[in-house]
């Protein structure tokens, strides 16, 4: 399987090999990584409860770290979300709306940090999803890595000309601001043209043919569907709890 590398880094996100959660079948983390994902249509009083059992279940599987990295990256747009639905509508719906993006970066921490994009790609080839497009996904979630990486570049790039300061007051962290902004534009230029070529080098060599086989093959076993089956009846007790 093909893979991005830069500096020799490949994920924006590491595997956590010490996570119990790593020997799973991908099919079985993605299946319940969605089901995880649909406890955001619960109400507020529920919501609550849920993300707690989350939480013990994440601190279990040696992932609590990682949940946390991934809220502090949202930490600008949680607040921001939060104080705007407060102050337009209502202190539950802030509540909602921000209890429903942690658990969305904790569903994202527990799946990504324990599961390969190479093992994403044989999941959904193995539930029939034509290569081409398992491909295009897995060359997409790698490639948020390097837009990253282009990103840093750049804004180092530009505070060793001067351009980037640091701010003192309003103004300055007004043009700060539209600075960083502008510097979106190139990273998302040369981070496109970067995966652009990844994809006609990996075609050229044929990672597109019907005929290509696996030399590794994804099995179910009996921890998975207790792991499966564990998830789903707690999702159960969540929804037809009164």
């Amino acid at each position: 399987m093909f893979n991005l590398s830069q500096k020799g880094k490949t994920r924006s996100i590491l595997l956590n090999e010490a996570s119990p959660l790593r020997r799973l079948d991908p099919r079985s983390k993605l299946f319940v990584s969605i089901a995880l994902s649909l406890a955001v249509m619960l109400p507020l009083d529920k919501l609550i409860i849920f993300i707690g059992v989350y939480i013990i279940f994440i601190a279990w599987a040696r992932l609590l770290l990682e949940m946390a990295r991934q809220t502090w990256r949202l930490r600008w747009i949680l607040l921001f979300l939060f104080v705007i639905d407060w102050w337009l509508v209502s202190f539950e719906l802030a509540a909602v709306i921000t209890l429903r993006l942690i658990l969305l970066s904790g569903v994202f921490a527990l799946f990504f940090s324990t599961t390969s994009t190479n093992e994403l790609s044989m999941a959904l080839e193995s539930l029939r999803i034509p290569y081409r497009f398992a491909f295009s996904i897995n060359l997409a979630f790698q490639s948020i890595g390097l837009l990253q990486e282009e990103w840093q570049a750049i804004r180092e790039a530009q505070q060793s000309r001067g351009i980037l300061v640091k701010f003192d007051g309003i103004r300055q962290l007004i043009k700060q601001v539209n600075d960083l902004i502008a510097l979106t534009v190139p990273a998302i230029v040369l981070a496109t043209r970067r995966a652009w070529a990844i994809t006609e080098a990996a075609y050229s060599r044929g990672f597109d043919s019907p005929q290509r086989v696996s030399y590794y093959q994804l099995q179910m076993n009996w921890i998975d569907w207790l792991f499966i089956g564990l998830i789903l009846a707690i999702m159960l007790t969540f929804i037809f709890w009164r």
